[in-house]
């Protein structure tokens, strides 16, 4: 079954954190060409469109393209804090490989 992304309360916690809502953007995710595997990851803070899927939680938002969606069915997107830096990561079931640093994926 496909389903839309989820966000994990750390993913929604950090945005919060960064007060992307009171600066009027969302953090997007996006899948676009390219990368070592074939898809890479686009994350940034932009605004909202008309086609985006909207995802909310602690007064923040996290959009998707209708572009990307197909390729983020059923992901978790994080936030992961370790001791060689801080960022947003997806956990992607239909991903068959993935580069070391995790930005890239193929399917």
């Amino acid at each position: 079954m496909n389903l839309p992304p989820t966000v994990t309360e750390r993913a929604f916690a950090r945005l919060a954190k960064i007060g992307a809502a009171q600066d009027g953007k969302a953090l997007r995710v996006a899948v676009e060409g390219g990368g070592c595997s074939g898809f890479q990851y686009e994350i940034d803070l932009d605004t909202k469109t008309a086609d985006d899927l909207v995802l909310e939680g602690h007064g923040e938002s996290v959009i998707v393209d209708s572009t990307s969606l197909p390729f983020l069915y059923n992901a978790i997107i994080d936030f992961s804090d370790e001791l060689i830096g801080a960022r947003f990561v997806i956990n992607n079931p239909n991903a068959t490989s993935s580069c070391g640093c995790g930005t890239s994926f193929s399917i």
